[in-house]
């Protein structure tokens, strides 16, 4: 092994260059697309086009990449469809958003249009309000000390941010700022017995 002295400390060279070294076979681009995929869906569900994407990235040949997630989706590893259900409830739930932010956020994921309509169709108005009403109880806690005009303008902001219209995002900050005010609303007497 040959070794060079270069500014006063010592290093390995290295006798071949990469040019002349002997790399093995190619890789099997069918089994590292299947692992790819299998790692990739084992870590959270994903849509096609974001597990296309990561092939893409990982030189997987587009033949290669469309026959693997074809057969992923024949087995039901890949399903967009569910995929935009399972999107959506958990981050109506984590995130509270409404129909309009997820369904951009479903089409940043490469969900067909179709797909992300039927998915908004099916959210409960009942269940996106009540979303809205925690986020705006949440944010509620942190501005006790606020003027009411300016609650009122960073809760509707803040609803603004998550998709939900100015008509019931103003309605619904109305509600609970007049709630959060009113001590028999907010649980503020208790009975001494």
């Amino acid at each position: 092994m040959a070794r060079t002295q270069r500014s006063g400390s010592w290093r390995r060279r290295d006798p071949e260059p990469d040019a002349e070294r002997d790399l093995g076979p190619e890789p099997d681009h069918e089994s590292v697309a299947r692992k790819i995929l299998l790692d990739r869906l084992a870590e959270q569900p994903r849509s096609r086009a974001e597990l296309a994407a990561q092939l893409a990235r990982r030189n997987v040949p587009d033949e290669i990449a469309a026959q693997m997630l074809d057969r992923f989706e024949e087995v039901g590893l890949v399903d967009d469809e569910e995929f935009a259900q399972l999107w959506v409830r958990s981050r109506q739930q984590t995130r509270g958003l409404a129909g309009r932010a997820l369904a951009l956020e479903l089409r940043r994921k490469g969900i067909d249009d179709e797909i992300v309509r039927d998915t908004i169709d099916t959210i409960d108005p009942a269940s996106e309000e009540e979303a809205a009403r925690a986020v705006v109880r949440k944010k509620l806690r942190a501005m006790r000390n606020v003027e009411e005009q300016v609650k009122v303008r960073r809760l509707v902001g803040a609803l603004g941010r998550k998709g939900y219209g100015p008509g019931l995002a103003y309605r619904i900050v109305r509600e609970e700022v007049g709630a959060a005010d009113d001590p028999m609303e907010a649980g503020g007497w208790e009975d001494d017995a």
